[in-house]
């Protein structure tokens, strides 16, 4: 899986890319890590986290790790503001 997020992933737009996410997880036959790009993404808050996390957890049920690449800063301080680092794979 090669997707990418962009723009803000708050309260109002988590569930969109939610089941789009989903989708392309779901679909993805390929093997190895899954890779997410972020760099599109302009701010986070914690339901964006939530989405993040989520999206992690389904990757892991299907014996895949989710890459999250390119995560802008802000994601990164809230992620460890909230202890979740070790839970995201963010380069």
């Amino acid at each position: 899986m090669g997707q990418a997020l962009s723009g803000e992933l708050g309260f109002a737009q988590v569930p969109a890319a939610l089941a789009a996410a989903r989708a392309a997880i779901d679909q993805d036959t390929g093997s190895g890590p899954l890779e997410l790009d972020l760099s599109g993404v302009t701010r986070v808050d914690s339901a964006g986290l939530a989405l993040l996390l989520e999206l992690a957890r389904r990757a892991r049920e299907r014996g895949r790790e989710l890459r999250c690449v390119r995560a802008p800063e802000q994601l990164r301080r809230l992620a460890e503001f909230f202890g979740i680092s070790s839970l995201l794979a963010l380069s």
